[in-house]
C-alpha cells in the first residue's frame, strides 16, 4: 500500500510542476525552460545525490559501465522528450499538453513490456489492450478539444500552432517512455550498490534519478546553450523580476525531480509491479492535477462548450483506460 500512496503523491507533485511557469514574466521560452532544465537535470540531482548518498562516486563505479550505458541511451531520449514537453505546453497550454503527453506515455509504456517479456496470458492481454484502446480514444478527444478551442479563439496568438503543439506532445510522449525503461534497467543493480556502500535502500531512488536526469541533460542543456547563443539572448536573463523568475524555474525543477524520486521509490517498493501499476498511477494523477490546474488558471474559460466537453470526455477515458491497464498488469504481477 505504501508504494501506491507514494505513486499517487508523486503524480500530484508532477502535475503541479509546470504551473509556476504561468507566473514567469518577461522571459522567452529559451530563458524559462533553459534555466528550468539546468536546475532540474544537473544542479538539483547533483546536490541531492552527492549530499544524501555516502560514497556516491563509488556507488556509480559499482553499478558498472554496462548498466550505466543501458540507462544512458533511453534517458537521453527521455531528455529530448522532456524538451518537447516544454514546447508543447508553451504551444497548447498546461491541461491539454499534459493530457496528450502523458496519455501517449501510458499508451506506449503499456505496450513495451510485450516486446521485452513476451505476451502475457490471454485474460491479461485482453484487459491491457482494452485499456490501451480507451486511452487512445482519450488522446484523440483531447486533441479534438484543442482544435475546437483554437477554432473559436482566433485572437489567441498561439492558436495557429495548436496542431503543431499536439504533434510535439505526442512525439515527446513517445520519447519519454525512456524514463521508465532506464529505471527498470538499473534499479536492481543500483539498489545493491547503494546498500553495499552503507546507505538506506530508499536512496536507490535518488541514485537512479540522478543517472536518468544527468543523461537526459546531455541533449537538453547543449540545445539551450546553442539556441540562446544563436539568438544572442544571454542578456535577456537580466530583466525586471529576474530573481523571481529564477526562483520560479528552480521551484519547477525541484517539484519535477522530487516527483520522479518519489515515483522511483514507489517502483522500488512495488517490485515487478512498479514499472506497470506504479507508472500508470503516477502518470494518471499528474494528468488529473494538470487539467484541474489549467481549469483553475482559466486556461479554458473562453473555450466553447464542445471543446470543454471533449476535454472532460478525453480525461475520463484516459483515467478509465489506465485503471483497466493497471488491473491487467496487476494480474500479471
Amino acid at each position: 500500500m505504501i508504494g501506491i500512496l507514494f505513486a499517487i503523491f508523486a503524480g500530484v507533485m508532477l502535475g503541479f510542476y509546470a504551473m509556476p511557469e504561468k507566473f514567469v514574466k518577461n522571459y522567452q521560452f529559451e530563458n524559462t525552460w533553459g534555466l528550468c532544465f539546468l536546475f532540474m537535470l544537473w544542479i538539483v540531482p547533483a546536490i541531492l545525490a552527492f549530499s544524501m548518498i555516502d560514497g556516491f562516486a563509488q556507488v556509480l563505479s559499482d553499478v558498472g559501465a554496462p548498466i550505466l550505458l543501458k540507462m544512458l541511451i533511453p534517458s537521453f531520449l527521455w531528455g529530448v522528450g522532456m524538451l518537447l514537453w516544454g514546447k508543447a505546453i508553451n504551444h497548447i497550454g498546461l491541461s491539454l499538453g499534459f493530457s496528450i503527453f502523458i496519455g501517449t506515455i501510458v499508451f506506449i509504456g503499456s505496450v513495451l513490456p510485450f516486446f521485452i517479456h513476451g505476451l502475457p496470458a490471454t485474460n491479461i492481454l485482453v484487459a491491457v489492450l482494452i485499456g490501451i484502446v480507451i486511452i487512445l480514444i482519450g488522446i484523440i478527444m483531447n486533441g479534438r478539444a484543442g482544435i475546437l478551442r483554437a477554432g473559436e479563439n482566433k485572437k489567441n496568438a498561439g492558436s495557429s500552432s495548436m496542431a503543431t503543439g499536439i504533434i510535439i506532445a505526442v512525439v515527446g510522449g513517445l520519447l519519454c517512455t525512456g524514463f521508465n525503461v532506464a529505471n527498470e534497467f538499473g534499479k536492481d543493480a543500483i539498489a545493491a550498490a547503494v546498500q553495499n556502500n552503507g546507505n538506506e535502500s530508499w536512496l536507490t531512488s535518488v541514485a537512479s534519478m540522478f543517472i536518468v536526469y544527468v543523461s537526459g541533460g546531455l541533449f537538453v542543456i547543449p540545445y539551450f546553450v546553442i539556441q540562446i547563443s544563436r539568438k544572442k539572448m544571454w542578456g535577456s536573463f537580466k530583466v525586471a523580476g529576474a530573481n523571481k523568475n529564477v526562483s520560479l524555474t528552480a521551484l519547477m525543477a525541484a517539484l519535477n525531480f522530487t516527483a520522479s524520486v518519489l515515483f522511483a521509490y514507489s517502483a522500488f517498493v512495488l517490485g515487478k509491479a512498479g514499472g506497470t501499476i506504479g507508472y500508470a498511477i503516477f502518470n494518471t494523477m499528474s494528468v488529473v492535477v494538470a487539467v484541474v490546474g489549467g481549469i483553475v488558471t482559466k486556461e479554458w474559460v473562453t473555450a466553447p462548450d464542445k471543446a470543454k466537453t471533449a476535454l472532460y470526455i478525453g480525461l475520463a477515458a484516459m483515467i478509465i483506460g489506465v485503471v483497466i491497464i493497471a488491473y491487467g498488469n496487476g494480474l500479471a504481477a
